[in-house]
């Protein structure tokens, strides 16, 4: 019997009898209300069966995935669909001129944005299970309403509403996995999940052509269409995942009780000082989240990422049209989908090896200059198929950052109080590059567009730089917390004080 085993035995007062009651024995009491799964020095005082553990996570991705992933596909459809809407005629119908459609695409980030952090800390105070079927439902309805927008005026106020809803789904998702899953396990759970935005970008092309070839539903007609039958989609997937999104492992009615004790000690393990699961809401532990030297920067980092990726949404249809100005519309919606393929592949390949190997930013390092030389390649050349195949560089490069940079921020908080800001506060940072990325492409640069190119090469660049300051920095911070004597500064702490301490806890280390 190991030292550890040993612990567990004089706790229990009572030996097991086999190695997976063991196994049972640890994790239930890890899993129990007001008992840590570590002890102060962060160590980790269950073991688990690895074979039991890979079946529970092949359970949980079958049961938490396909759920959240539809919603989000949909979600990002009902966002950028607008700019399949404008090269199908949408600017015409509603007498659209000058920068009234970068208006419409602004007033969407600023209710987004501004919503970010509160939609977050709403989705734990209510429960992913209840959250996020609803505000799926109501950015369905609005994205259904656009089909019956008849100026810029009414239009703009439905798209502000839309970013009302919106605001919740991305953070609201990540906190929810991180519910479920390990920190190393995090990053390509989250690429399962988003994946869905480049695959959105390929589908909504798709969808976008075949509703086209429709000729009317009553009095909607063209660009019409696209928003009044993905609506209609959107808010029965909301009604449908109200009753397939499970809330927490606590109410899982599909893992046994055994099965629940290891998911909730799983990831107690991973979180030194921490008694419970959910924790209740606590201004000291929701400030933790934001105030964090690692969730600003990577915060900072994924802003400068999503002004191409929004950037790519939104124009990618406009950018295609100025390469191959001759063709039909029908096949210019078409060639928006091939470099959208190519970033979701890159997204499960870069995230499951960085789930591999545990190393996030070292994909930072190698993604920034990728996206860089296809911004380079575009802004050198005139030619069609340099600047299409720059797009394939761009795409491979950008849509792999959401999945890193939440999970670097999930990955480096303790609380879920915390980690639910922190994530929130992540994808706000990004979601300001989209709304940056709304002024990127403006109508007097075309057709080349020489600002948008050379802010996105900017952005790219500087985010590959800030990615190496933060990984030096965290790698020297650790080796100042080894020198830390971890029980002296804990001493005469209370449980809560201990617990509010977060990442500045002695024991915790930065993951990178």
């Amino acid at each position: 019997m190991s030292d550890l085993d040993k612990h567990h035995f004089e706790h229990n007062e009572k030996a097991p009898d086999s190695a997976s009651e063991i196994h049972y024995e640890n994790a239930h009491a890890a899993a129990e209300r007001g008992h840590a799964a570590t002890d102060t020095h962060g160590h980790s005082l269950v073991q688990f069966d690895p074979v039991a553990e890979a079946k529970l996570v092949r359970k949980i991705d079958w049961h938490v995935i396909p759920s959240v992933s539809l919603l989000y596909l949909f979600c990002f459809i009902d966002r950028a669909n607008i700019g399949n809407a404008k090269i199908a005629g949408l600017e015409k119908a509603l007498g659209l001129v000058g920068y009234q459609y970068n208006i419409l695409i602004t007033v969407f980030y600023i209710s987004y944005v501004t919503l970010e952090i509160p939609a977050n800390l709403l989705c734990k105070y209510m429960g992913p299970g209840r959250f996020l079927p609803m505000i799926a439902v109501l950015f369905g309805l609005f994205s259904f309403l656009t089909a019956f927008t008849t100026n810029f005026s009414n239009c703009a106020a439905v798209r502000f509403l839309l970013g009302v809803a919106e605001a919740g789904m991305l953070p609201g998702v990540a906190y929810y996995l991180s519910r479920w899953y390990r920190k190393s396990e995090f990053a390509f759970r989250f690429a399962l999940f988003i994946v869905t935005a480049p695959l959105a970008g390929a589908f909504g092309g798709l969808l976008a052509y075949g509703i086209l070839q429709i000729d009317g539903i009553g009095k909607i007609h063209s660009w019409q269409q696209l928003f009044f039958v993905e609506g209609i989609i959107t808010m029965g997937l909301g009604v449908i995942t109200y009753f397939t999104i499970t809330d927490r492992p606590a109410t899982a009615r599909w893992l046994t009780e055994e099965e629940k004790d290891m998911v909730i000690a799983r990831v107690k393990t991973e979180n030194v000082g921490t008694t419970v699961v959910l924790d209740k809401m606590d201004t000291t532990k929701v400030l933790r989240g934001i105030i964090s030297p690692n969730t600003l920067t990577t915060s900072f980092m994924f802003m400068l990422n999503n002004v191409t990726v929004q950037g790519l949404a939104f124009f990618l249809p406009t950018i295609i049209a100025t390469i191959y100005p001759t063709s039909t519309t029908v096949h210019k919606q078409l060639m928006t989908v091939p470099p959208y393929l190519v970033g979701a592949v890159l997204v499960l390949a870069v995230n499951y090896t960085a789930t591999r190997i545990r190393k996030m930013l070292l994909w930072f390092f190698i993604l920034a200059p990728l996206m860089s030389t296809g911004y380079i390649m575009f802004l050198a050349t005139d030619k069609a198929m340099v600047r299409y195949g720059a797009t394939f560089l761009i795409g491979a490069g950008a849509f792999s950052f959401g999945a890193l940079c939440n999970a670097q921020s999930a990955a480096n908080t303790v609380s879920d109080t915390a980690r639910a800001s922190a994530i929130g506060t992540t994808v706000m940072g990004g979601n300001i590059g989209g709304l940056i990325a709304t002024w990127s492409f403006l109508p007097f640069d075309a057709p080349n567009y020489h600002i948008g190119n050379g802010l996105n090469l900017a952005t790219s660049a500087t985010m590959g730089l800030t990615a190496v300051g933060l990984f030096f920095y965290l790698k020297w911070d650790n080796k100042r917390r080894e020198k830390i004597d971890v029980d002296a500064v804990l001493d005469g702490m209370t449980t809560k004080e201990i617990e509010d301490l977060d990442w500045k806890h002695p024991a915790f280390r930065w993951r990178y």
